[in-house]
């Protein structure tokens, strides 16, 4: 069974940093995407970053240059490095995950294509 757990959120002021961590379960010799996701309450959820198995990344236009996804396989753990917060980048932040086999395209999808999800984390940037 595949668990995710973020930690990491909290209340920073603009122009701050945050690091969030996602610590995955269940994942053992699994190819895998994942992704942190962000959420503000009565608007649309939107993708922030995205990395494979190999480590390729992708980002939001909104985050480039300013946040990092990396991971540790090692310790299963997935992370988001958030540099130069914006009062924008208010929400909560998901981690999500989804399992393959063979060849994948890229883990830049919908959310509705990620089957597994952390219970999310806060982060406010106040101006």
């Amino acid at each position: 069974q595949v668990q995710l757990v973020e930690s990491g959120g909290g209340s920073v002021q603009s122009g701050g940093s945050l690091r969030l961590s996602c610590a995955a379960s269940g994942f053992t010799y699994s190819s895998r995407c994942m992704a942190w996701f962000r959420q503000v309450p009565g608007k649309e959820r939107e993708g922030v970053a995205t990395i494979n198995t190999d480590g390729s990344a992708t980002y939001a236009d909104s985050v480039k240059g300013r946040f990092t996804i990396s991971q540790d396989s090692a310790k299963n753990t997935l992370y988001l490095q958030m540099n130069s917060l914006k009062p924008e980048d208010t929400a909560i932040y998901y981690c999500a995950a989804f399992k393959y086999i063979g060849l994948i395209d890229g883990c830049r999808r919908p959310g509705d294509e990620y089957k597994y999800w952390g219970q999310g984390t806060q982060v406010t940037v106040s101006s």
